[in-house]
């Protein structure tokens, strides 16, 4: 039989004896062996550790112990630290001693039996563009090798397409886990601020830093996050609430549910690709079959979200980074320099300001959503750019194509899944969000819809390129 694709297969293939762990972590090995050093997907691998963690399991599922993740094999974005080596941040500036051990969310996945295969490629410091002068992989797009998988949680996107790993973390602070997700064709689930302990995981901006799941399905992120979510006194912004049964609130059906529709095309305006509308509007169709009401809405002071954002990243990432930046400028990369270098023309007052806008729309779209349950965005306006255009996307112009912003700055759960693909076979992306702590109904929406669509489970060609500086 075909090896599995979600890791809800692989957990129920695992438990009815048709695989094994170890047969899951060869695949992916041989996989990231053939296609690693084109696609860029890893900082470092840990093959051998993986392969006595799958033992291990295989050892744990006869037994019938073990979770629904116990021998499933996962990759990790390299500014969250595990025991197995250092954590770089894709950086020649970060201190090699920073972080010891398991983060929390590595140790959770940890215990519940999956199998770390290594640590994903990532922006340096989870922002900013790829720079070839570097000493780092340029991550690549296994739908067309010429573009890219999006930034930052780019390893972590581009290797569950290209079978390198099952599911893996990405962290999201503009929208590093769901730009990825949309380019490359995948699921990935933003949860609420503080749902998930971000305590070592190196950090871009502390109010709006997310760690999250990445893979194929929602059901599979669903999953992954029923591992992740919970109170870690660690981190100073986890939220005790309880952790429900994520995978229990999926029974493919939307009756009851409204849903609240933007298209954002004001904002994209002509740059929009002409695949977008079409596919949107058979998203509509589909969760309206699945029996939701379906409303045309408008995110309240959508700029204004967006713009208070991309101001607190910065500047809190440049206060982070101040001390590095006196001494070792020119050892951050270029697009580091340029996004960070940006908070120079802010002051205090203006990230005050943005702070107060963040609480207005909080409050705006808290009243939306009294009139509705979930909200329903495009990902993002276009596929995926080519590598050679990465630097443009830092343009006000091009930034508007990309719709993640604004969830980051409320803080409320959202996923993005596939829903078709460019004229050019890029995969292109749609939003479901929720409102706070309220991951359950967004996974349910998403659910929903997949069993409705095969996007999700659509791979790429094998594709071989040369081997990225």
């Amino acid at each position: 039989m075909p090896d599995p694709l979600t890791i809800a297969d692989a957990a129920d293939a695992l438990r009815d004896g048709s695989t094994t762990s170890v047969a899951l972590t060869t695949a992916a090995i041989e996989a990231a062996d053939a296609g690693d050093a084109g696609l860029g997907v890893f900082i470092s691998r840990f093959a051998d550790q993986a392969l006595e963690a799958a033992a291990d399991a295989d050892r744990r599922i006869a037994a019938g112990a073990g979770t629904p993740l116990t021998g499933i094999p996962l990759g990790i974005k390299d500014i969250i630290t595990t025991a197995e080596g250092p954590t770089t941040a894709q950086s020649v500036v970060l201190d090699r001693a920073w972080g010891q051990g398991d983060a929390p969310v590595a140790a959770r996945l940890r215990a519940a039996g999956a199998v770390i295969v290594g640590k994903t490629s990532t922006m340096e410091f989870a922002i900013g563009t790829p720079d070839p002068e570097k000493p780092f992989p340029i991550p690549r797009n296994p739908w067309d090798p010429a573009t890219w998988p999006g930034g930052s949680s780019s390893g972590t996107g581009a290797g569950v397409p290209a079978g390198m790993f099952l599911g893996g973390l990405g962290t999201d602070t503009g929208g590093s886990i769901r730009m990825p997700a949309a380019y490359c064709g995948i699921s990935g689930l933003m949860p609420t601020f503080g749902r998930v302990p971000k305590s070592g995981c190196v950090p871009l901006g502390y109010s709006l830093d997310h760690i999250g799941p990445m893979a194929r399905s929602a059901r599979d992120c669903a999953l992954m996050l029923a591992v992740l979510a919970g109170y870690d006194a660690s981190d100073a912004c986890a939220v005790d609430e309880p952790v429900p049964d994520y995978a229990a609130a999926l029974d493919g059906s939307l009756a009851g549910v409204r849903i609240g529709y933007d298209r954002l095309a004001r904002v994209s305006g002509a740059l929009e690709d002409p695949a977008l509308p079409g596919l949107f509007d058979a998203t509509l169709a589909a969760l309206a079959a699945a029996g939701a009401e379906v409303v045309e809405v408008e995110l309240p002071y959508y700029a204004e979200m967006v713009t208070a954002d991309m101001v607190t990243m910065v500047a809190e990432a440049f206060a982070y980074h101040a001390p590095d930046f006196e001494t070792r400028w020119t050892d951050f990369a270029a697009g580091t320099r340029r996004m960070l270098g940006s908070a120079l023309y802010y002051s205090a007052a203006d990230y005050v300001q943005a702070q107060r806008v963040r609480r207005v729309g909080q409050k705006a779209l808290a009243r939306l959503y009294e009139d509705v349950d979930l909200v329903v965005t495009p990902t993002a306006a276009t596929g995926a750019p080519d590598l050679s255009e990465v630097d443009d996307l830092l343009t006000p112009e091009r930034m508007a194509t990309i719709f993640t912003g604004y969830w980051d700055s409320v803080g409320n759960p959202v996923i993005s899944v596939p829903m078709g693909f460019t004229a050019a076979g890029l995969p292109l992306g749609v939003q479901l969000a929720g409102r706070p702590f309220e991951e359950a109904l967004v996974l349910r929406g998403a659910d929903a819809y997949q069993r409705r669509t095969d996007w999700h489970l659509r791979t790429p060609a094998p594709t071989s390129v040369p081997a990225t500086a």
